[in-house]
């Protein structure tokens, strides 16, 4: 029996707008388990990137729990939540947010050096990762002087970097063109086969088509989730 990764139970999200209440997200139940990729999509507004940053206890929800793991986040302060970001989850979002002052190979080294692992350790792991990425010749560089494509998979690679149980990825391809979205979602591919459980937010079908799962929101609910047979690709 798979391994749970990820259970949210109940999950509400309400914003408050004037008098007007907006709610994002009804009760929604969601889990996903060890080594599934699956695609969250949905239209506009519909709560992908709420539902999503609640997942990856960036955001709070209104009610319902968030548990990673086996482990309820509900009623952790906001250290413990940190933590659980750090040593379990992963984020790859649609514009890179690398640190422009840092060469690839240290933006993907900090973050192993914050888990805990050694400067040399985590030097030696960000340049392991690099390498796979087909980067080691633009390790040196800073993000100004990479291609959108290669910024993108140092971001992929930063996520990577504390080795995390699950990576969310929130419209990774958005802001790219077609040829270099595919060869970002490839990578993706290549990282579900090596047993890497992934939820991914997108409203591009051609995206979609990569996972082996598709769920799709509507006005807060999930309205299907259906497993693809084998996944597209």
């Amino acid at each position: 029996m798979s391994k749970r990764v990820l259970d949210l139970t109940g999950v509400k999200r309400t914003f408050h707008q004037g008098r007007q209440n907006l709610e994002i997200l009804r009760g929604v139940d969601l889990a996903v388990n060890a080594g599934e990729i699956v695609a969250l999509v949905g239209p506009s507004g519909a709560g992908k990137s709420t539902l999503l940053h609640i997942a990856g206890l960036l955001e709070p929800s209104d009610a319902g729990d968030v548990a990673i793991g086996g482990q309820s986040c509900n009623g952790m302060d906001d250290d413990a939540r940190t933590a659980m970001r750090r040593d379990h989850l992963g984020f790859v979002f649609q514009y890179h947010h690398l640190l422009p002052e840092f060469s690839a190979l240290e933006n993907v080294t900090i973050p192993g050096i914050i888990s805990g692992l050694s400067r040399r350790q985590a030097r030696e792991r960000a340049k392991e990762i690099l390498g796979w990425m087909g980067l080691e010749d633009r390790e040196k560089h800073r993000p100004a002087r990479l291609s959108g494509g290669e910024q993108q998979r140092v971001a992929i690679a930063r996520a990577l970097a504390s080795k995390p149980t699950l990576l969310l990825a929130d419209e990774p391809t958005g802001n790219l063109d077609t040829v270099t979205g595919e060869d970002i979602m490839r990578l993706f591919d290549e990282l579900h086969a090596a047993g890497h459980t992934i939820i991914l937010v997108t409203h591009e079908a051609n995206v979609a088509a990569h996972a082996e799962r598709s769920i799709v929101l509507r006005d807060g609910s999930i309205e299907t989730d259906e497993r693809m047979r084998t996944g597209s690709h």
